[in-house]
């Protein structure tokens, strides 16, 4: 059976994200033929064109980590009704220089946690819609906003409420699905 490498980004810069808490709790729910690799964004500079002719080395590293994962996770707060500032500058590194778009054909999820009722509906709009013009592979379903309860969810990713953890693991399984399928499809490498 084949493993799946995927890449996955916390969108916050956070200690205490509960962003971060989610991907751990994705992880622990996804099925065992997937293996989970972040890829950091706290210590890229900020995107400009000047660099374009010479990348930085944290550039070039996001680079090399999205190449090296079959498939992309994003996991993201919502600020401002979008995405963080750091979530985006990395994306921007990603997608450049002009044709070089590491998303190009990549299988990719969005979801996100929040402590308001409609988790982060808006943020991951944004997300979607940034997404698509790199063209990654995005699942388009079930969508998850994820309304974050500390009861329910411990530092370590167990997830104590049964019909929570039920939702995310099918989350992860219908991900997991999708990038079989996208692969057969779009081979990576």
């Amino acid at each position: 059976m084949r493993t799946y490498q995927v890449g996955y980004f916390v969108g916050s810069l956070s200690s205490t994200s509960i962003n971060r808490v989610l991907s751990r709790a994705l992880i622990r729910l996804a099925p065992q033929d997937m293996e989970f690799t972040e890829i950091p964004i706290g210590g890229l500079p900020l995107y400009s064109p000047d660099f374009d002719a010479a990348y930085p080395p944290e550039a070039t590293a996001l680079k090399a980590a999205v190449a090296r994962s079959d498939a992309l996770l994003f996991v993201t707060p919502e600020y401002n009704r979008s995405i963080p500032g750091a979530l985006k500058n990395a994306i921007d590194w990603a997608s450049r220089p002009w044709g070089e778009n590491s998303f190009d054909h990549v299988p990719a999820a969005v979801i996100g946690a929040s402590i308001g009722q409609i988790g982060t509906a808006v943020a991951q709009q944004s997300l979607r819609a940034v997404l698509s013009y790199c063209n990654a592979r995005q699942m388009t379903a079930p969508e998850a906003y994820v309304h974050y309860r500390p009861e329910v969810f411990e530092d370590d990713g167990e997830v104590t409420d049964d019909s929570t953890a039920a939702f995310l693991a099918g989350f992860m399984q219908e991900f997991r699905t999708h990038v079989e399928r996208v692969l057969t499809v779009l081979p990576r490498g």
